[in-house]
């Protein structure tokens, strides 16, 4: 296997993560808005949840600049680094405990 299929093959792992996490933090966020018309909640739980999805469409952004980027642009250790993966992780966090709010 060449370096550079290797490196094509971490680049589409590294987008194929960024992609189910995305996935996730969106249907958190479908959860959290269905909660959000069902109940009666605070006015702070709903900018608690426009704040989370600026930071959603922030990430989301990223991920589509990853999209766009020449594989021969990529370096191994920018894919192997955690980096923003750490940032979805936190985002959705912060929006499971949201939505556990709101639903409860």
């Amino acid at each position: 296997m060449t370096e550079m299929h290797k490196l094509n093959q971490l680049v589409q792992q590294h987008i194929s993560e960024h992609e189910s996490r995305l996935k996730h933090l969106d249907e958190l966020m479908d959860r959290a808005h269905q909660a959000l018309r069902k109940g009666n909640h605070p006015q702070d739980l709903a900018q608690q949840l426009a704040t989370l999805k600026q930071e959603r469409d922030k990430l989301s952004g990223h991920l589509e600049t990853l999209r766009s980027k020449a594989p021969e642009d990529w370096r191994t250790e920018e894919i192997e680094q955690a980096g923003p993966m750490g940032v979805w992780d936190v985002l959705a966090l912060q929006l499971e405990k949201l939505v556990e709010r709101m639903e409860h």
